[in-house]
């Protein structure tokens, strides 16, 4: 008998698997064979992995797998990032739930690095725990941290050779600031919000005794205000920065300021004197066509100062308060408080002219969701038009592919609006920049201080002291494609393949960050090696819960894989949610959300069913919205898998076969000829990354057509009377079985080896592992299946559909043996019921099958029509006269509107001259079908 267990636990081997895989080094490439190679966007170390996560990694296993079956020598490379920002942010949290009172700033840089290092263990494990409970087949002896020696080195390296080519400088320039991480931060971490505000209208007075005509009109032009002003009237969203204004701007052609250009106005509350500039920046029509300069805390108005060469005065510190640059009274103050001392003031001096509400935009850091300022500070810079320039070139050449192509758009419009890059971060985690300042300031880079000290004939007694500013995560991140193949090492590049596993050939990730990662690996890789990092990027859409949110921990709705692979209790899955730093009243919220979405906590599916999960939702170009009940669904589908080869078995024990069968019913033809159109359909989608249609197929081949009906049509041969028959099915039973198992186990890798273990040795297949055996193609299959056993079998399928939809609507038990007689129908038809009647008795519980004579009388019968055959089963004994009645009108009403459907279609224009020919020949052929059978009911409903 056969070792399965009867009911399908995944829990009971998906672990066990796992470890044998990774034990027997399938993972690692092969070095034979066509290379292919994955990158795996490292995961940040900042706790553990979330259902993006999840999406992406099982889409990259079913890649590799697929492709390690195919005979390619695979490398997916495995790593993690270091994730400069995220990781403090973390780090410091944890410092404050501990209790001891340490923070970052009390320990010192050695210290607080120290305490990361601690994280990053722990986390760094944590997330490949994860990575293999999921199945991710990928090969851990290569795992790389961006902060491992090799890649460290590789940064520095990139830095210097950008420097010395003129790419790399150090200037002082306005940057993002988050006055909490206190740190620089990118465009692309900076979220836009609007938000209500303010618009206050201050008087500016105008030096040395000037004043000018203010004339003001209304809609239609007419004049309602003439009067001689001293003032100039400036209206700002953020008062407080007033005190760093260096001009008063109005337009060059202004007629009403004209005069006013090179005058002074005398600046509020500081007691200094600014001048009158003309700039077409300025827009005449918006409030009153002069606006405020203040090119330090502003990046348009730091074009303004650029272009009339103003001076830039900082007024903030590195946590937003004012600093010496402000007058007296305002220094130290935060940049609200200090707000509400200017505002107060102007209004004592009579100098506030109104205040009124308004939308603004506000600046938010994606982390902290801080205001952010536009601060004045020394940072280093990539020079990007040219690396932006090469790296659009490389896309719309079609050396780099994007699949979906629309995202080639989106691509193109950041590349051709690139600014220079802003790389150094004011943090202590991190890859510290390789630059030395001796006593005057000058900047030394190189390779190491040593290096420094040679190239520049520096000695010992020159004190140098290393940039305290560490690189921002994305430049050693866009290194990831060659730095984790031993670049610049010659030893270790020729040691990890770099020849031959550089150009990658798919990058699968996500569209928020084309930005931060693809454009930059694609300028890197391309400057320092000659070559492209990937030759596809396949993006994928976002994770959002089954109501299309986006999952956050603030709505209660993130869901952890681990969670739906092994199971959670509800006071578990909510002690999860709420744990760490968070408010009451959000902890609250969480939980309330996390009862009602959750009542009974989250069931053990499995590792398969959530990847199958995940692949057949993993449609092109759009967000995926995750739910659990689909999770539930595909976890019966392991389980139907799982009874249907128990069946095989069970029918096969003892039996040895080899090759492929010989198929001596119908039904073998027809499911060898559809196993061979759905390795076909398999080898198309993996081909597009069209993972949905993917697992639709094999979903539908392995449900309907094996489990269903080749089972179903495989019980009457092996019960019957032909010796022959019954071993050709036993064969052909298992001869499936297995190459199905082999199709699915890139989508479900632990249920396919469990089975296949058990089924490969009776097929004469040998082989330690499923997922080293080859991967089933078209062509292995020709031959087997012809289209005369297709239309047979699809015949007969209709047929025993047609008489259990009677059964059942009749209320016949199953057990209970009914009459089939037969009326009108084909030549064909009679062929095919004389060769499938021992078919027919066995599946459909049938004492008789009989022909109707020509003329004669049917007896009160149960009506179904399929083609141009009449099916009827006498009603006598079976049921009550009326039911049947009803039954009747209600499948007339049913063929009536399919009828009308095709009707609709075919009295359309539009339909009939473009659609193709052979869909519009399809529906003409479905509308005389249905018009048959309508006709057949219509008929059977006047005898009753």
């Amino acid at each position: 008998m056969t070792s399965l267990p009867s009911g399908y636990e995944p829990k009971t081997f998906e672990t066990r698997l796992y470890a044998e895989w990774e034990a027997s080094g399938c993972f690692k490439p092969s070095g034979r064979g066509e290379p292919y190679a994955i990158l795996l966007p490292p995961p940040n170390v900042t706790g553990t992995l979330h259902m993006g996560h999840a999406f992406q990694h099982t889409l990259m296993d079913a890649l590799v797998r697929y492709h390690r079956m195919r005979g390619f020598d695979v490398l997916w490379q495995m790593g993690t990032d270091h994730a400069g920002i995220a990781t403090e942010m973390v780090v410091g949290r944890n410092l404050a739930l501990e209790g001891s009172g340490q923070t970052r700033d009390s320990l010192g840089r050695e210290g607080f690095v120290a305490k990361v290092w601690e994280w990053k263990a722990q986390s760094g494990d944590t997330i490949e725990r994860q990575m293999r409970r999921l199945g991710a087949s990928g090969d851990w002896s290569r795992s790389t941290f961006t902060m491992d020696p090799q890649p460290s080195a590789a940064v520095v390296e990139a830095f210097v050779r950008w420097y010395e080519q003129g790419l790399i400088y150090r200037g002082q320039r306005l940057v993002n600031w988050d006055p909490v991480l206190k740190t620089a931060i990118s465009d692309l971490e900076v979220e836009n919000v609007e938000e209500d505000g303010f618009l206050w209208s201050i008087r500016y007075p105008l030096a040395d005794g000037a004043a000018y005509e203010h004339v003001e009109v209304d809609a239609d032009g007419n004049e309602v205000l003439r009067e001689t002003r001293d003032y100039l009237i400036v209206a700002t969203t953020r008062p407080e920065t007033m005190l760093g204004d260096t001009a008063a701007m109005v337009h060059p052609e202004d007629p009403r300021y004209a005069s006013l250009v090179g005058k002074q106005v005398e600046l509020p509350l500081t007691g200094r004197r600014i001048p009158v500039i003309a700039d077409d920046y300025v827009d005449r029509a918006f409030g009153t066509g002069v606006v405020k300069v203040t090119p330090a805390h502003d990046f348009n108005d730091y074009q303004v100062g650029v272009r009339h060469g103003l001076p830039l005065i900082n007024l903030f510190t590195p946590v937003a308060a004012l600093n010496d640059s402000a007058p007296e009274k305002y220094r130290g103050l935060d940049r609200y408080d200090a707000r509400k001392a200017v505002l107060a003031d102007l209004e004592d001096l009579g100098l506030l002219a109104e205040t009124r509400p308004h939308k603004l935009q506000v600046p938010r850091g994606d982390r902290t969701g801080q205001v952010i300022e536009p601060y004045l500070t020394d940072q280093w810079f990539v020079k990007m038009d040219a690396l932006a320039k090469r790296g659009l070139e490389l896309v719309e050449s079609g050396e780099v592919k994007f699949v979906p192509p629309n995202w080639v758009n989106t691509y193109r419009h950041w590349m051709e609006n690139i600014q220079d890059w802003c790389i150094s971060r004011q943090l202590w985690w991190g890859h510290r920049i390789p630059a030395w300042f001796d006593a005057d300031g000058t900047c030394h880079v190189g390779r190491s201080e040593d290096e420094v000290r040679a190239r520049h004939g520096l000695g010992a007694e020159v004190a140098l002291n290393q940039d305290s500013d560490v690189l921002e995560t994305w430049f050693s991140s866009q290194l990831w494609p060659f730095s984790t193949l031993g670049w610049p090492d010659e030893a270790a590049m020729a040691q990890r393949g770099f020849d031959r596993y550089l150009p990658s050939s798919v990058l699968v990730t996500g569209f928020d960050i084309i930005f931060f990662w693809v454009a930059r690996m694609i300028m890197a890789t391309d400057s320092f090696t000659g070559r492209v990092p990937f030759r596809d990027v396949y993006i994928t859409g976002l994770i959002r819960d089954a109501q299309g949110q986006k999952m956050s921990k603030s709505k209660g709705n993130v869901l952890d894989p681990l969670d739906i692979i092994d199971g959670i209790a509800l006071e578990d899955l909510v002690a999860k949610r709420t744990s760490g730093l968070m408010q009451p009243r959000l902890a609250e919220r969480i939980e309330k959300a996390t009862r009602k979405e959750f009542p009974d906590g989250i069931i053990a599916h499995g590792a398969d069913a959530l990847r199958f999960t995940i692949a057949a939702l993993a449609g092109h170009g759009r967000d995926i919205k995750f739910d659990l009940g689909r999770a539930e669904g595909y976890k019966n589908f392991c389980n139907k898998l799982w009874n249907a080869s128990r069946f095989v078995l069970m029918n096969t024990e003892g039996a040895s076969f080899s090759g492929a069968p010989r198929p001596a019913t119908d039904a073998e033809k027809w499911i060898l000829a559809r196993l061979a159109a759905v390795a076909a359909q398999a080898q198309e989608h993996f081909a597009a990354y069209r993972f949905d249609l993917l697992a639709q197929a094999l979903y539908e081949f392995a449900w309907n057509e094996f489990c269903d009906w080749f089972v179903e049509l495989a019980k009457p041969a092996l019960g019957g009377d032909d010796a022959q028959a019954a071993a050709s099915t036993r064969h052909t039973l298992l001869y499936v079985l297995e190459s199905l198992l082999r199709l699915l186990h890139p989508l479900v890798p632990f249920v396919t080896e469990e089975l296949w273990r058990q089924a490969a040795p009776r097929v004469g297949v040998e082989g330690d592992s499923i997922s080293l055996r080859p991967y089933p193609l078209p062509g292995d299959f020709a031959g087997q299946g012809c289209a005369a056993a297709e239309a047979d079998v699809e015949w007969l399928k209709s047929m025993v559909s047609a008489l259990r939809r009677v059964r059942s609507e009749l209320g016949v038990s199953p057990g209970k043996a009914v009459r089939l007689l037969l009326a009108a129908g084909t030549a064909q038809d009679r062929d095919r019921i004389e060769r499938f009647a021992s078919q027919l008795r066995f599946l459909l519980r049938l004492e008789a099958i009989e022909w109707l004579d020509a003329g004669a009388d049917a007896p009160a019968s149960a009506t179904a029509i399929v083609g141009e055959l009449k099916l009827l089963v006498p009603l006598e004994g079976l049921v009550d006269l009326d039911a049947e009645r009803v039954r009747l009108d209600k499948e007339i009403k049913r063929v009536q509107a399919e009828i009308g459907k095709c009707n609709g279609k075919l009295g359309n224009a539009t339909f009939v001259a473009n659609a193709p020919a052979a869909v519009v020949e399809q529906e003409r052929a479905r509308l005389a079908d249905w018009s048959t059978q309508l006709a057949g009911l219509q008929a059977q409903r006047e005898r009753l």
